[in-house]
């Protein structure tokens, strides 16, 4: 590491074009391929870029110019995607989460180390102004002890906008495991690790209607939970408080609220990279909340900053969307289920060090590689 990583992306689906948006500005990383299953899918992104090609998956794998692959696949596919590339000798940076289990994710982490290649995973939204700036106030001392938060995430279902939402309503989607990445990850970030976990969980309907697109009015099966709320006990004795909801109308929660002996923070959504931080301290609590100004992470971020992060990050140290952290998120995850089945606490018997903060950076460059 420490150089411009030569990338090739596996998956070209929706999210594709968010990552596109973001990887010809940063000067560490450089597009060279795309490949899909479906390779029509492929031929559209490569024409939309100078100088990528459209591979088969395979072409992809066995191609020397490529060093890493940028897994945008489905969830289920996101660990043999992983093995056969850290079998192929590349690094692997991929979306959230790093498997659909952590049996699978402990599998790619071991391959990993033993072929001596980095894995990296989303979501990076951490590493941008607004997690870092609350991050920075935590860690400044402004709220004093942290003592609680809360994390709120409620939609009536993305089966309303998603073309093709199956996989968000069977074993390894539903709410926590499809957003629950950004606002665990976030939660680590900002408190450090979790130790146990207490949930409960429910789902409304049997089946879902998709809204749009050319399936308009299909019902898709529910086969897992759409509505988890639980509690994490961090090993700092913080304790959060998650909802997660596929079920639920609207809020008026903040995503994220932080308490601590002094003040309290009120976060952004940690599936963004900007956004305000507020504060309301003990000693001003007639004043109410205060804008802090922004004063850390990196500015302008986008998805594919964790990847220019692991790009920039020397061999001996640890980059921070790095795979030991999304594998103790999964298993937050995956622990936080496995309560709500058995209606008891679970201990989390994996950790992770807090990532490594991120001071007030631009890593961007102007964009010049679109194709017009």
């Amino acid at each position: 590491m420490g150089e411009p990583l030569n990338v090739g992306i596996i998956g070209c689906g929706a999210i594709v074009a968010q990552y596109l948006k973001t990887l010809p500005s940063l000067p560490s990383v450089n597009l060279r391929a795309v490949a899909d299953l479906d390779f029509s899918r492929a031929e559209a992104v490569a024409a939309s870029q100078d100088g990528v090609r459209a591979l088969t998956v395979d072409e992809l794998l066995a191609d020397p110019g490529i060093d890493t692959v940028l897994n945008l696949t489905i969830p289920a596919a996101h660990a043999e995607v992983a093995t056969r590339a850290i079998a192929a000798g590349k690094h692997v940076y991929g979306e959230k989460p790093l498997a659909a289990n952590t049996s699978q994710a402990r599998k790619v982490l071991a391959l990993a180390d033993e072929a001596g290649v980095r894995v990296g995973c989303a979501p990076d939204t951490v590493l941008g102004t607004g997690i870092q700036t609350a991050r920075h106030a935590i860690d400044s001392g402004m709220i004093g002890r942290p003592i609680s938060a809360t994390a709120t995430m409620v939609t009536p279902g993305h089966e309303r906008w998603h073309p093709n939402p199956d996989f968000y309503y069977v074993p390894g989607g539903g709410p926590l495991l499809d957003m629950g990445p950004y606002y665990v990850t976030a939660l680590v970030t900002l408190l450090g690790p979790v130790t146990s976990v207490i949930g409960a969980a429910s789902h409304t309907r049997k089946e879902r209607t998709i809204g749009g697109g050319p399936r308009a009015g299909e019902t898709i099966p529910v086969s897992i939970d759409t509505h988890v709320t639980g509690v994490l006990v961090h090993e700092s004795g913080a304790l959060s408080t998650l909802v997660m909801s596929f079920d639920a109308v609207q809020t008026r929660s903040s995503n994220i609220e932080i308490h601590g002996e002094q003040a309290s923070l009120t976060v952004p959504d940690p599936n963004y990279f900007d956004g305000e931080v507020s504060i309301c301290t003990l000693a001003n609590r007639e004043i109410g909340w205060e804008t802090i100004p922004t004063s850390a992470g990196y500015i302008g971020a986008g998805r594919g900053y964790g990847l220019a992060d692991m790009a920039l990050t020397p061999a001996s140290e640890q980059h921070r969307a790095n795979g030991q952290l999304a594998y103790h998120v999964l298993d937050v995850m995956e622990s936080l289920l496995r309560s709500a089945a058995d209606g008891s606490s679970v201990p989390v018997l994996s950790t992770a060090e807090r990532p490594a903060a991120v001071a007030l950076t631009s890593l961007s460059e102007p964009v010049s590689s679109l194709a017009t």
